[in-house]
């Protein structure tokens, strides 16, 4: 039976505020750095994740166990809209216009919530989010070395993620030595703290121990009197510079337009697929209604844009973390946003003893967690075209940008599907046919099982007479590819824990392209 926990933002006092106090010694490090690398004030990134952690919360239908907050998955987007939002309004019009594209993005998610659009989210093939991610994890890393190595910003100013990597030994050469070591030691905290085998280390996050190394090393070597002016943590008058402020003058421009579905497509997709995930975390098995996340992901997005803030997400990192703190409901988000509104109250002038290089080495680690080598592996265990499919994804999204880089890995997906055998007709359209034998529906999968008609898929399930025992036949298709063996495995495990019952028939028969138990498979 499903806990009725949804519904209580205080139903577990203690637990969730231990482990929304543990979440905010995450986010609040992680908060100034995405929202200085996204192109907005430090201080903007507390205020997104405040709004996400106090306002979002008090939707009784939101994911319970999801954090809402900045997300370095949209660092790229938003510091590239506001870039070009500047050359075409004016560098004074860029954050403003930034907050009326935002305003616009949530009321387009509040309004794909309500038309219940959300679960279009698994029309999307994983590997091409995920080299969408990988992408967006090279990004970042390349944008941060020069900043964690302590060079001055205007040696690269303007520089494509490609360009910035080549440009890594200038960067070493020009390196303030200082800066350099509190960013490097940084990186080495983060990296080492896993296996540090003490549990008292462990519970502390990793981001919370860089602080402690960095801010008294910046006293010791005067970062603050004898540095650059780049190189601090840099707040100023929070509770003034929080102003309604959006400049709709651009609206019609392409540029604005561009954005906003730019905006709109990686911000929901990633906070539906981290929803997604997180269930999957939850101890308790509770299933989230991706729509009603929408809604409330919209509103806070609103919020945040109106003021001045970053676009927010259901954070993967501080989600799963949230998880491992023991959080038991909402209300933990809800306490991770107070402990943050706390914080601007009680120690602005500590938060803005934190170097710069510190906040870079948290961004090349979460960057690395998007791109690391272990995606790479898993991806080619699935198959070889589903590596292809990941590493054209990056290829296009560094060339280009984030909209063709997935698009056109959905486009290789597909024209892999017909290769190997898919009916075109059949891409979009569940072909299937149903017997009904002593209490069990049968559904015969016909021609092919895609993620491009899981969709379809999902509405026959949900009409079948005895929707409580169902048995899904593959004897009569020819194709089933990864995701959509994900989606049978994930709709076997829903399907268990509210006391229902799927079988499947046929996989066996079938080849798979690799020896992952969810590869695709071939008649």
């Amino acid at each position: 039976m499903k806990s009725s926990i949804n519904n209580k933002l205080f139903g577990y006092l203690k637990e969730d505020a231990t482990a929304g106090f543990l979440v905010f010694l995450l986010a609040l490090p992680l908060s100034l750095g995405i929202a200085k690398a996204s192109g907005f004030p430090a201080s903007m990134g507390i205020l997104t994740a405040m709004v996400g952690g106090i306002l979002v919360s008090f939707f009784p239908r939101v994911s319970p166990l999801s954090i809402k907050g900045p997300a370095a998955g949209l660092i790229t987007v938003c510091s590239a809209a506001i870039l070009e939002l500047g050359q075409v309004g004016g560098a004074e019009k860029a954050l403003p216009s930034m907050a009326a594209l935002l305003a616009v993005v949530a009321l387009i998610q509040v309004v794909m919530g309500f038309l219940k659009i959300g679960s279009l989210s698994e029309l999307f093939p994983h590997s091409a989010v995920h080299g969408m991610l990988a992408a967006i994890g090279i990004i970042i890393i390349a944008k941060q070395i020069p900043v964690l190595l302590g060079d001055d910003p205007m040696i690269y100013k303007g520089e494509g993620p490609l360009e910035l990597l080549a440009d890594i030994p200038r960067f070493v050469a020009n390196a303030h030595p200082h800066i350099a070591m509190v960013g490097i030691i940084g990186l080495v905290i983060l990296f080492a703290t896993p296996y540090v085998p003490i549990p008292a280390v462990k519970k502390v996050p990793a981001p919370m121990w860089v602080l402690l190394m960095a801010v008294p090393l910046a006293i010791v070597w005067h970062f603050t009197n004898e540095g650059p002016s780049y190189a601090m943590v840099s707040i100023g008058d929070f509770w003034g510079s929080i102003k309604i402020q959006p400049d709709f003058s651009l609206i019609g421009t392409f540029v604005f337009w561009k954005y906003v579905f730019m905006l709109l497509f990686v911000n929901s997709l990633e906070s539906l697929l981290t929803v997604k995930a997180v269930d999957n975390l939850d101890p308790e098995k509770r299933k989230s209604n991706p729509n009603s996340d929408l809604i409330a992901l919209g509103v806070g997005n609103g919020v945040s844009g109106l003021l001045g803030g970053l676009p927010m997400i259901s954070e993967v990192v501080r989600s799963s973390a949230n998880v491992g703190f023991g959080a038991k409901g909402r209300g933990a988000n809800f306490f991770h946003g107070v402990f943050l509104l706390l914080a601007m109250i009680f120690i602005i002038p500590l938060i803005e003893m934190i170097p710069n290089s510190a906040l870079a080495a948290m961004l090349i680690f979460a960057g690395y967690r998007l791109a690391s080598p272990k995606e790479f592996i898993q991806t080619y265990h699935l198959g070889i075209e589903q590596l292809a499919i990941f590493l054209i994804t990056i290829l296009v999204t560094l060339l280009e940008d984030l909209l063709l880089g997935v698009a056109a890995g959905i486009l290789v997906k597909m024209i892999f599907h017909i290769i190997m055998g898919a009916p075109i007709a059949s891409l979009f359209r569940s072909r299937h046919r149903i017997e009904h034998i002593e209490g069990k529906s049968i559904l015969y999968i016909q021609e092919s099982a895609l993620f491009t008609n899981i969709l379809a898929f999902t509405s026959v399930l949900k009409k079948l007479p005895n929707e409580n025992q169902v048995l899904l036949d593959f004897s009569e298709c020819k194709l089933v590819d990864n995701p959509f063996m994900e989606f049978v495995e994930h709709t076997e495990s829903d399907w268990h824990n509210d006391g229902r019952r799927l079988e499947t028939r046929g996989l066996d028969n079938m080849r798979p392209v690799s020896n992952h138990p969810l590869a695709t498979r071939r008649a």
